[in-house]
């Protein structure tokens, strides 16, 4: 099991090695995506800026709090199409038969599809994250380290989310359009303060669409440690991680070869 593990972090680090010397071979566009990037996140605070310029708190959150689930909510995307850039691909891929040459080969398939390519941009949600945290938090070393690995979970969280609605098309045709949809309600309810959310609409985002377990349980966690709350958030995130792989998996034995022929290096 361990060597298991060791073999897959090792495979992600070659990819991650291999992606960024790719993207830096033309640094202008990556410098300039990543700064693009940023900018257009940092306009956000401007707005928020504004707001609590004239209430006190929303939804029992001021203006550092909404700004650190920011911090959390983008670092974190940041870091899922970094490391995982094909994640988004898994359903077209599955619809047009290109899983033939990752099957051929002698690793982990789920692992080897999502970090097979990675997404420019997100090194500026990854930046802007990052700063944004010690502008509002200041830098102290403990914070630091539990916000990055805050970050990391919340990335595990929403890797798991879009390979389980990506993996829905080995049962029900192209979910595409389904995974861009959940996507986009994981990204909103998570840069939002947790009281704005009442009744029904709490228990979604803390099953179906876990957005608690990306923001607002670890700013609960920074605000005022607990290791009730962060012993659920680690079973959260295992618990998801371990389902949407084996979703995957148990979809794969319905899929069938498109007989392409592609080259994998």
């Amino acid at each position: 099991m361990l060597m298991e593990v060791k073999r897959n972090l090792k495979l992600i680090a070659m990819y991650f090695k291999f992606n960024l010397s790719a993207s830096m071979e033309y640094r202008t566009s990556f410098l300039t995506q990543t700064l693009g990037m940023i900018i257009n996140n940092a306009s956000f605070i401007f707005f928020w800026w504004i707001l609590f310029e004239n209430v006190e708190s929303i939804g029992g959150y001021g203006f550092k709090q909404v700004m650190i689930l920011w911090a959390i909510s983008y670092s974190s995307y940041g870091i899922t199409f970094i490391l995982f850039g094909n994640v988004r691909n898994i359903s077209r891929m599955i619809v047009n038969g290109e899983l033939d040459s990752y099957l051929l080969q002698p690793k982990d398939v789920l692992l080897n599809i999502i970090s097979s390519s990675t997404v420019v941009s997100a090194w500026g949600d990854l930046f802007y994250g990052i700063i944004l945290f010690i502008g509002v938090s200041g830098f102290h070393l403990g914070e630091f380290m539990l916000f990055l690995l805050f970050c990391i979970t919340a990335s595990l969280i929403f890797s798991s989310l879009i390979i389980f609605t990506n993996s829905l098309t080995f049962y029900m045709g192209n979910s595409q359009g389904i995974s861009n949809l959940v996507m986009e309600f994981m990204i909103s309810f998570s840069i939002y303060p947790e009281g704005v959310y009442k009744g029904f609409v709490k228990f979604i985002i803390y099953t179906l669409v876990p957005a608690a377990f990306v923001s607002f349980v670890p700013v609960r966690i920074l605000t005022s440690f607990s290791w009730k709350w962060f012993t659920i958030l680690i079973l959260a995130v295992i618990a998801w991680t371990v389902f949407s792989y084996r979703f995957f998996y148990n979809g794969l034995k319905k899929y069938e070869s498109g007989n392409l022929i592609i080259s994998k290096l």
